[in-house]
């Protein structure tokens, strides 16, 4: 029997089918292999070969350089390390268990001062402290002195303080109206300066004053400091002077000085006794000052220890201005700014006289008759009327110039009392 279908139309049903399947199938599996030619298929697949490395980057050079980098980089690793642990080793506290007073002598390196401070128990790591000092680039700081630590002081604190040089300060105090001698003894007697003096200042060359000073200087170095600064401060005084004064060179304003040093230990009188002297001056009348008398005697010694005798007024010396015109020959004691002050610039009076009062002052007058009346006022409180004159009262003469018949030539007995003068040493 035979069918009654085209036999084209018969066949190609199945072949769409199939093509139709193989469509669905490729959209169903994207990851499916499409099939291949039998000789495509028997080909082996491409594989792209790894890339070379240059020849530059093989080279030993190039090897060398990179393994010298890993080693900066583990030294640096290290180096920050040791940085960090060492920074707080330096900044951590340190072994001293109190405040104590260290001297690095002159000289010391970086390692000679690590050992003494270790020595004295100020630090306890001492490579730590040479590490700090040249982290810091400080060893050319560090400086010799003496130096007080605190307790449990860091090693920053220890290099600090070296490094700014805060070192202890030293003081010696110098009164005026001392002697070049007694300032002579009082250096010697102070145990920090060193050295020896072979030769003492000249009188009044000297300002008294305090001067801080650290250890390890000489003597002759603080003489050296007191000599400049007297100079400088008489010529400062000399330049700002009251332009009538009788005086006419810098040295009998210290000359002047000094003896208003002497005579008075109450600062509100320095410019009135300096104010006698000069009037007294200008009307050419014996100065007639005790201290002067004294410094005759005893020169730089500077203390008599006892009243003047009445028969030591009359005692021919270069100095006794009872005895002598105008000013002695040179200073009785090293002023102070304030008698050189009063001396250059002294009061606006007419006395010519000055006697104690009794209480440590004095009592001023311009006639002989009101000092006579204020030598009366003393006889009450006078302890000596025979032999002895007490010490430092003044001028008993009449305004005219000394003469054998003058009261000055026969001073009375009953002349004051001595006058306290804090400064000096007794």
């Amino acid at each position: 029997m035979v069918s009654s279908r085209e036999p084209g139309k018969t066949r190609s049903a199945p072949a769409n089918g199939t093509a139709a399947a193989a469509t669905n199938s490729t959209r169903a599996d994207p990851k499916r292999i499409t099939p291949r030619s039998p000789r495509t298929a028997i080909e082996p697949d491409t594989v792209e070969l790894p890339t070379r490395r240059s020849a530059s980057a093989r080279h030993p050079l190039v090897i060398i350089g990179n393994a010298v980098i890993s080693l900066f980089v583990l030294l640096a690793v290290v180096l920050g390390g040791g940085l960090f642990v060492g920074k707080q080793r330096f900044e951590a506290p340190g072994p001293l268990p109190q405040d104590l007073v260290v001297n690095i002598p002159r000289g010391s390196g970086v390692r000679d001062i690590a050992d003494v401070l270790t020595r004295e128990g100020v630090i306890d790591q001492p490579w730590v402290f040479i590490g700090g000092v040249l982290v810091l680039k400080a060893r050319e700081a560090l400086k010799a002195g003496e130096y007080q630590f605190k307790a449990h002081s860091s090693l920053s604190d220890v290099v600090a303080t070296i490094v700014d040089g805060r070192v202890v300060a030293h003081q010696v105090s110098i009164p005026e109206g001392l002697t070049s001698q007694q300032i002579v003894a009082r250096l010697s007697e102070d145990d920090v300066l060193t050295g020896d003096l072979k030769n003492i200042p000249r009188e009044g060359t000297l300002l008294p004053d305090t001067y801080n000073f650290t250890r390890g200087v000489t003597r002759e170095q603080m003489i050296q400091r007191m000599q400049q600064a007297q100079q400088k401060l008489v010529e400062e005084i000399w330049e700002h002077r009251s332009p009538d004064l009788p005086i006419k060179a810098p040295d009998q304003l210290v000359v002047l000085a000094s003896m208003v040093e002497k005579e008075t230990g109450k600062p509100e009188e320095r410019t009135r006794v300096a104010a006698v002297f000069l009037n007294r001056l200008k009307q050419k009348m014996k100065l007639q000052s005790d201290p002067t008398i004294i410094y005759g005697l005893v020169g730089g010694k500077g203390t008599l220890g006892r009243p003047i005798m009445k028969s030591e007024i009359t005692q021919p010396t270069p100095y006794n201005t009872y005895l002598i015109d105008g000013l002695p020959p040179g200073p009785i004691a090293n002023p102070g700014r304030a008698s050189l002050e009063a001396a250059a610039n002294p009061a606006r009076t007419r006395e010519l006289y000055f006697a104690a009062d009794g209480s440590g002052g004095h009592a001023f007058a311009e006639t002989y008759e009101q000092h006579q009346k204020n030598v009366a006022r003393l006889r009450s409180i006078e302890a000596d009327q025979k032999d002895q004159v007490p010490l430092d009262d003044q001028m008993t003469s009449e305004p005219v110039p000394a003469a054998p018949t003058s009261p000055a030539a026969t001073p009375s007995p009953l002349r004051g009392v001595a006058k306290p003068h804090p400064q000096a040493i007794h």
